[in-house]
């Protein structure tokens, strides 16, 4: 309010959530006799926050700054100090938690204590989208970008404080909002103040030890841990993920997460290096022999249905007319996005190298086994990704030779897949929204969609 944190409404809010947890605990139904006991010894309750980087942006800190890492430890100790206190005023009616005498509290002088800890910071990537507030106290993602709605109609989503600053400064435009969701940083765009660029600062503009700094500044006042991804960018070493653990290590934090851009994407085929000669000798052969042959008018394949953590994928594979597979062709059910785009370079690349005469047998040996987080099945026949799903299908072709028939009059390929794809549901876990096909982006634990609203947590 007026630039400046409502502290007296900020209080009320505190001692009223913890009346309401501690009231959780006797009205829950537990699983099992064993939990209802132990919680029930202890009295835990987590009281948390969402909002951090908007509050930052309203009060004009950057995120990654001093004054924002003090602020940080202001407003945590304010949210344990009066945690703590609604807790003593309601122990002081319905008494102390149960395991009170054997806790660390008496020697610290509390007489009176109704929860054994009253502070922590979970994960909030769901109810924060319902609550139109930023996650947690993560850094913003990304100032605007695209929400897919009906019809795939695409429309700007902007950061609803950032656009607010834009028409105070006079620069707003639809234009200007396109873009900067093309980016989703405001960093490259010269029409753009520097001083809203520090302001509206971007988790991969954040450096990592500004993310720890952030986390230990919580931690320090939060009784059990706080969730905080550490967002490192593609070419961050392991020596840069070595001293983020130890720095947060000698800060104090309970926990850490990190997440290195680009680290679920595998590279499709690896070829080793040589040098001199070899190297020579090896480019002469590739440019003699890496001519694909041209594609015949008619080919003849089968369709196989693969399921993978992305949904439903169909792999053709059409063979010459000496049976031996000539060309790949990939579709991801209603996934799209992301994950058919890889899939689609995959097939491309995979054609290239039968067509100039590569073996199957490589092309398995190369993809089969990538693996990526969202596997699907269990046991030999688990899929690990969609590149696995490739190799796998190609090596059912090999195994099973095609075997050509007749479709009847007026069945498309489009009309058998739009018939496979109705009799189950597909099910998208990363790489592509199975609401809209956008870009899944994993965040504090949980794959979430900005363009649509999806989320699932593991």
């Amino acid at each position: 309010k007026n630039k400046q944190i409502d502290w007296e409404e900020l209080r009320y809010v505190i001692h009223t959530s913890v009346h309401f947890l501690d009231n959780v605990i006797d009205m829950n139904k537990y699983p099992i006799p064993e939990i209802e006991h132990m919680t029930k010894k202890n009295r835990k309750i987590g009281l948390g926050l969402m909002g951090w980087a908007d509050t930052l942006a309203l009060l004009e800190i950057p995120y990654n700054s001093y004054e924002g890492i003090e602020l940080a430890e202001k407003v945590m100790k304010f949210f344990n100090d009066e945690s703590k206190k609604a807790s003593s005023k309601l122990a002081e009616v319905r008494g102390n938690f149960p395991n009170f005498e054997d806790s660390i509290y008496p020697e610290m002088g509390y007489k009176y204590l109704r929860n054994a800890t009253t502070t922590t910071i979970a994960p909030t990537g769901t109810i924060s989208i319902i609550g139109n507030a930023s996650s947690g106290v993560e850094p913003y993602f990304a100032i605007a970008f695209y929400r897919n709605v009906m019809d795939n109609t695409k429309l700007v989503e902007v950061n609803p404080y950032f656009k607010n600053k834009v028409k105070e400064y006079g620069i707003y435009s639809e234009e200007l909002m396109e873009k900067i969701a093309e980016k989703g940083i405001l960093k490259d765009i010269p029409d753009i103040p520097e001083k809203l660029k520090k302001v509206f600062v971007t988790a991969h503009e954040i450096s990592p030890i500004w993310h720890v700094k952030m986390q230990a500044a919580f931690q320090k006042y939060t009784d059990n841990a706080v969730s905080k991804t550490v967002n490192f960018s593609h070419d961050a070493t392991v020596e840069d993920v070595r001293n983020v653990y130890l720095l947060a290590y000698k800060l104090g934090c309970k926990g850490i997460t990190i997440y290195r851009d680009g680290c679920r994407e595998d590279q499709v085929i690896n070829i080793g290096t040589k040098t001199g000669k070899e190297k020579e000798q090896m480019n002469v052969e590739y440019k003699a022999t890496f001519t694909p042959r041209p594609r015949p008018k008619i080919l003849y394949g089968k369709t196989i249905e693969m399921m993978t953590g992305c949904g439903k994928l169909y792999v053709t594979i059409n063979s010459d007319e000496n049976g031996d597979p000539f060309e790949v062709f990939t579709s991801m059910g209603k996934a799209g996005g992301c994950a058919q785009s890889q899939c689609e370079a995959i097939g491309r690349l995979i054609s290239i190298v039968f067509r100039s005469g590569g073996a199957p047998e490589t092309i398995i040996k190369q993809l089969k086994g990538i693996s990526c987080h969202m596997k699907f099945g269990f046991g030999p026949n688990q899929v690990l990704s969609c590149a696995d799903a490739v190799a796998k299908a190609i090596e059912k072709a090999v195994n099973n030779p095609v075997e050509i028939r007749v479709i009847s009059p007026g069945v498309t390929v489009d009309k058998l897949l739009e018939q496979a794809e109705e009799k189950e549901e597909v099910v998208v876990k990363n790489g592509a929204c199975p609401e809209c096909g956008g870009p899944i982006q994993y965040l504090e634990g949980c794959d979430v969609c900005y363009s649509c609203g999806y989320s699932r947590c593991s």
